[in-house]
């Protein structure tokens, strides 16, 4: 699509490209700053009063920037669109993101896990001297403007505090987030003004989010916010392929969240999509196999209490005894080869995910099948897309966000190639 015309903002000069990146958060401000290094004019626009506020709230408990695994198994994390993502992570690398946080003045380190965190912990200091740098490189930020799509004559429309105003560009980035943390920003306010357009979109669906189940009253009035520690939990996915991981969790009022129901929580939604339900499976007594629970199970136990002596031969006890309460009845919590199988397979039945509005990102959205190789709309030459916009997920652990900030550079880099090679397509002498 071509956007001709004269923005009330600026007027665009012909000799020097304007550039329009929609979207003030990690992918946005990539974008913005890759080609205000290459000497093009950057306006930036976002609908909050100021930029990143999603980013900053991640970086609440710590800012995981990215993992220090090795790069071949870190860009397996991306699932499905390994080989998309893949591309745009090797461009611009874990590694390369160190790098740049150091160029911001902001140190890294990794974490026991393997994880990467600025040594301050915080995001703040770090999108200062992001912002600052981009201020210096004269990138116009524009905040309270929110996109309404496009005018009749191509230029872009947005809602400002003045009213309505509309911008020409040469090309157009569009990096507006997913569909979580709508006070934030990230709100998919987008959809229906790209679905104007024909372009072939998946549903936004939560990811790295909580689940639902029916907790008895004395469970959930008691042990909501209680964390369920050193266990494994595992489920079937779409495919009948089962796959688990060890961590820790957390009960809330609601049903289960934390990081380890975020690690399974793709293939746990797609199951309840699908089937109306889900199992999760919890291994209690990871370190102990199925043999010696059932030996400690069926010792004998004297006078004492069944609390007391899994307590004692087992160190079960608080939340982890009351899960048992919750799943078997009190003719099968005495049953003791039924107590020590639950023990090693406790199933959880859920219901739903929590609403989208509190997953930390989010899956679906435009298809790579909408876009060329450079990101660019394959029916709207001159737009490009980038970050949680596109139909991709990962965990967390600092996938999440070198997809994004990847994403923006490749993006940067395909407005780049267009214009270059727009520029070999103009006729001889043409302006």
């Amino acid at each position: 699509m071509k956007m001709p015309g004269a923005g009330t903002l600026r007027t665009m000069s012909p000799s020097s490209p304007r550039i329009a990146v929609i979207g003030g958060g990690p992918a946005g401000l990539a974008a913005a700053e890759v080609l205000s290094a290459a000497g093009l004019r950057i306006d930036l626009f976002d609908a909050m009063p100021s930029l990143g506020r999603k980013f900053l709230m991640a970086g609440r408990g710590g800012l995981n920037l990215t993992h220090s695994e090795p790069l071949d198994l870190f860009l397996t994390r991306y699932g499905l669109r390994q080989r998309e993502l893949g591309a745009m992570v090797t461009a611009f690398s874990p590694q390369s993101l160190q790098d740049w946080a150091e160029t911001l003045g902001v140190t890294t380190f990794v974490g026991s896990s393997g994880r990467v965190f600025p040594r301050e912990m915080k995001a703040a200091p770090l999108l200062r001297a992001w912002l600052h740098r981009l201020r210096a490189a004269n990138v116009s930020i524009h905040v309270r403007h929110r996109w309404l799509g496009w005018a009749a004559d191509g230029s872009l429309r947005f809602a400002a505090p003045e009213g309505e105003t509309r911008f020409a560009a040469d090309a157009t980035i569009l990096a507006l987030g997913g569909g979580s943390w709508a006070r934030l920003g990230s709100d998919g306010a987008w959809l229906p003004l790209l679905a104007e357009r024909g372009i072939a979109m998946k549903p936004l669906l939560p990811a790295n989010c909580g689940f639902e189940l029916a907790w008895s009253e004395f469970f959930r009035d008691k042990f909501a916010g209680e964390p369920i520690k050193n266990i494994i939990a595992s489920c079937t996915d779409t495919n009948d392929q089962r796959l688990q991981r060890r961590g820790e969790f957390v009960i809330s009022t609601h049903g289960v969240e934390g990081s380890l129901i975020y690690a399974l929580s793709a293939p746990l939604r797609d199951v309840l999509q699908r089937d109306g339900h889900a199992t999760l499976t919890l291994d209690l007594l990871p370190d102990h196999d199925a043999e010696r629970v059932l030996a400690a199970v069926t010792h004998p136990r004297g006078a004492r209490s069944l609390a007391s002596h899994l307590q004692g031969r087992l160190g079960i006890s608080g939340v982890k005894a009351a899960l048992l309460r919750e799943v078997l009845s009190k003719e099968e919590i005495q049953d003791a080869p039924k107590l020590a199988a639950t023990l090693k397979a406790l199933p959880l039945q859920l219901k739903a995910t929590r609403p989208i509005d509190e997953a930390i990102s989010t899956a679906g959205g435009v298809c790579f099948e909408a876009l060329d190789s450079n990101l660019m709309f394959r029916d709207l030459p001159g737009v490009f897309c980038a970050g949680e916009m596109l139909d991709w997920e990962a965990p967390t652990g600092g996938y999440l966000l070198t997809g994004c900030i990847a994403s923006g550079h490749a993006s940067a880099r395909g407005v780049l190639h267009w214009l270059a090679a727009s520029e070999e397509r103009r006729p001889h002498g043409m302006p």
